[in-house]
């Protein structure tokens, strides 16, 4: 599709509230670079509007949207189909429109695993996760789909570390279990992947993960979803041991590949999306 054969076609964001959105920027320099006539529009959408935004989205004719805080769980009654990874999550945050179909997806764990896979295959490794929310639980799934060994959950709240756990080992079948964190969590023997999947950190470069960094060590990769700032002290003190480590842009810039790939059809550059998203953050 190029800009002289074609109309032009939009996606979206859709959430509350929004307060400048990187995913625009980096999806519209995208569009440019593959030569396609696409717009990222972001809209605010209150939680009582978003039946008649989705209608609005059909009847309009936009390709699809991404979906953040508040409405991941709220629009899978609005849709069509799910997703496999959707569906055992529970949350959708991109859709695809086939015809008049809206079909949900969840790349926030895809996103994770295609970034992880860059520095490791994920396959029969065993897996420390730090958080049990929506980003703990989007890439709990999609690691467990991945054929990892084993995962443990280590998160404050016992009834919602339980609760990924028992999807975890019910549905998914990887073998999971719950470490309830109270003070510095100490990463068990054998620990291939260690993960934080927490708010910790995000637009808080002095903000410390719970963590007893000195039971780190070298063979491990350590990884955390905070894109900004992308080198959080979580990264800083595991690379001071020797550990591989991978920053929340990659996710980031995954997901945007992932999004793209399905409502296009084409694969995007990753090096103009990353380069977009630093830019954004000034970094």
């Amino acid at each position: 599709m190029s800009n002289s054969d074609s109309l032009q076609e939009i996606v979206c964001c859709m959430g509350q509230p929004v307060a400048g959105n990187p995913t625009q920027f980096m999806m519209e320099r995208a569009f440019v670079a593959a030569g396609l006539d696409w717009r990222y529009l972001t809209l605010e959408v209150p939680p009582e509007n978003l039946e008649a935004a989705l209608g609005g989205l059909r009847a309009m004719g936009f390709k699809g949207g991404n979906f953040t805080i508040p409405h991941k769980v709220a629009v899978i009654p609005h849709l069509d189909e799910l997703s496999e990874a959707a569906e055992l999550m529970g949350a959708v945050n991109c859709i695809n429109r086939e015809d008049d179909n809206l079909i949900g997806e969840n790349t926030d764990g895809k996103g994770f695993v295609q970034s992880l896979r860059e520095v490791t295959d994920p396959e029969g490794k065993k897996v420390v996760i730090l958080g049990a929310g929506g980003a703990a639980r989007a890439i709990a799934v999609e690691l467990g789909l991945s054929k990892v060994a084993e995962i443990i959950v280590v998160n404050r709240s016992r009834e919602r570390g339980e609760e990924l756990v028992d999807l975890l080992n019910d549905r998914v079948n990887v073998t999971s279990k719950l470490v309830q964190l109270t003070g510095d969590y100490c990463v068990e023997e054998g620990a291939d992947i260690v993960i934080n999947a927490t708010s910790i950190g995000l637009g808080d470069a002095d903000a410390r993960v719970p963590l007893d960094y000195d039971s780190l060590t070298a063979e491990m990769v350590v990884a955390d979803v905070i894109f900004n700032p992308p080198q959080t002290i979580f990264l800083t003190e595991a690379a001071a041991r020797e550990c591989k480590t991978l920053d929340g842009l990659g996710m980031l810039v995954n997901q945007g590949i992932i999004g793209f790939k399905i409502w296009t059809g084409v694969d995007p550059d990753a090096n103009v999306m990353r380069e977009a998203l630093e830019e954004y953050l000034e970094l």
